[in-house]
C-alpha cells in the first residue's frame, strides 16, 4: 500500500475516534514538568574536565526539517528526526502552548507530552508528539524520497490541523542536518549535558534538568551555582541559539 494511501486509511479511524473522544470531559495534560536549559559558551573540553563529565548513551544524528524561509520555524513548529542505531523517531514540536489549558485528549500518555521550557529568565510551553520510524521510512525522508506530512501520526496530523491551525505542511521541506548529539553526565547530579555539532562544524553546549514546575526557578539557581563554581560561561543570549542553530544547517 503507498504511503499516501496508509496516511489516509489512518486519518479516516483518527477522524472517527477524535469526535468519540471529545464527547468526554475535558482534561489537561497530566504530570507537566519543566525543563530548565543552560546554553553554555566555554569550550566543551574545558566544560567536560571541570564538571567531570563522561558520556552517556549512544549518539545520535538529527534532522530537522524546513524550508528556505524557515517558515515552521517562524510559527512555532518543529518537525525532527532522530537516529540512534536502529532507532528512529519523528516528532513535532510546537511552541507557545499553554500546558494548563491543553487538552489531553490531543496528547496521548504514550505519543507526546506538553512540557515547559525554561530559557534564561523566559518560560513557554510546547507540546511534542513522536512517532517510531521504520529505516525504509526515515532513509526516505532523509532522501526526500517521501514528504515528512506523509510519515505523521494521525495523532500528530490532528493536532497540527485542530490545535495549531498549521495543515497542511508546506510542500517544499526538506530535511536540515544532520548534526550530532551527544549526551554526558557528571558523577552523582542529576543534570545532562548535550553537545551537538553541525554539518558546518560549529559545536553547541547545553546543560539541561527536568523537575516538576514548581522547583523550576531554584533548579536553575542551583545549576547556576554549579557553572559559577566550576567556573563554566553560561551564553549571553540563550533565546537566540536555536535560531543561529538553523540559520546555519542552512547552509
Amino acid at each position: 500500500m503507498r504511503l499516501t494511501s496508509r496516511l489516509a486509511s489512518g486519518l479516516a479511524v483518527a477522524a472517527a475516534l477524535v469526535p468519540a473522544a471529545l464527547a468526554a470531559s475535558p482534561s489537561s495534560v497530566a504530570g507537566t514538568r519543566t525543563e530548565v536549559q543552560i546554553q553554555l559558551c566555554t569550550p566543551f573540553a574545558d566544560i567536560e574536565r571541570s564538571l567531570k563529565l563522561r558520556a552517556h548513551g549512544n549518539p545520535m544524528d538529527v534532522w530537522l526539517f524546513d524550508d528556505a524561509a524557515l517558515s515552521l520555524f517562524e510559527r512555532g513548529l518543529r518537525v525532527r528526526l532522530r537516529v540512534e542505531g536502529k532507532h528512529a523517531e519523528l516528532t513535532v514540536k510546537i511552541a507557545n502552548q499553554d500546558c494548563a489549558r491543553v487538552d489531553a485528549r490531543m496528547v496521548p500518555p504514550k505519543q507526546g507530552k506538553c512540557e515547559i521550557d525554561m530559557h534564561g529568565g523566559r518560560t513557554a510551553g510546547s507540546v511534542s508528539l513522536t512517532r517510531r520510524l521504520s529505516h525504509k521510512e526515515w532513509t526516505d525522508v532523509v532522501a526526500e524520497r517521501v514528504p515528512p506530512g506523509d510519515l505523521l501520526s494521525p495523532v500528530q496530523v490532528a493536532y497540527l490541523r485542530d490545535v495549531a491551525r498549521i495543515w497542511p505542511l508546506p510542500a517544499r521541506l526538506r530535511p536540515l542536518g544532520p548534526k550530532s548529539s551527544r549526551a554526558y553526565v557528571p558523577p552523582n547530579e542529576p543534570y545532562e549535558v548535550d553537545v551537538s555539532k553541525l554539518p558546518t562544524g560549529e559545536v553547541y553546549v547545553e546543560m539541561s534538568r527536568k523537575v516538576p514546575v514548581a522547583d523550576a526557578q531554584r533548579t536553575r539557581e542551583a545549576l547556576d551555582g554549579v557553572l559559577a563554581r566550576a567556573g563554566v560561561a553560561a551564553c549571553t543570549d540563550q533565546a537566540g541559539q536555536a535560531d543561529n542553530k538553523l540559520k546555519l544547517m542552512l547552509r
